[in-house]
């Protein structure tokens, strides 16, 4: 049997635009419903996305709250990966993050990216 198709998501616009957090976690929660493999990737300011009670505080037209689409992205099996170095650059600890959230070091973009059969980034 053939290996799962994977696709990443590279995740650097932060809470201070949220009209840019919902697709990546929709799009991933599609892809995942495919039985495709797939992960976001926190990167920059992407990373205050998954800071502990930033989510629920972001809502926009007629969806649920953001932290609502995250739960139905991690239910899916999307993996939700944060870049440390970017952690360190926004004054975020480890323990600062939602559960479910893995904190990996830089070069892990660049495996997965290597390793994606698609990259999309927000």
């Amino acid at each position: 049997m053939a290996d799962k198709k994977r696709i990443l998501y590279v995740q650097t616009s932060g809470v201070d635009t949220p009209e840019r957090l919902y697709s990546p976690f929709v799009l991933a929660t599609v892809a995942a419903s495919m039985n495709l493999d797939a992960t976001i990737y926190f990167l920059g300011k992407g990373v205050t996305v998954v800071k502990k009670g930033e989510a629920q505080r972001i809502q926009m037209g007629s969806f649920p709250a953001l932290s609502e689409v995250m739960q139905r992205a991690a239910d899916a099996g999307v993996k939700f990966l944060v870049c440390d170095q970017s952690s360190q650059l926004m004054n975020l600890d480890r323990g600062d993050y939602i559960d479910g959230v893995e904190v990996v070091g830089a070069a892990t973009v660049n495996d997965l990216s290597l390793d994606a059969d698609a990259v999309l980034s927000f």
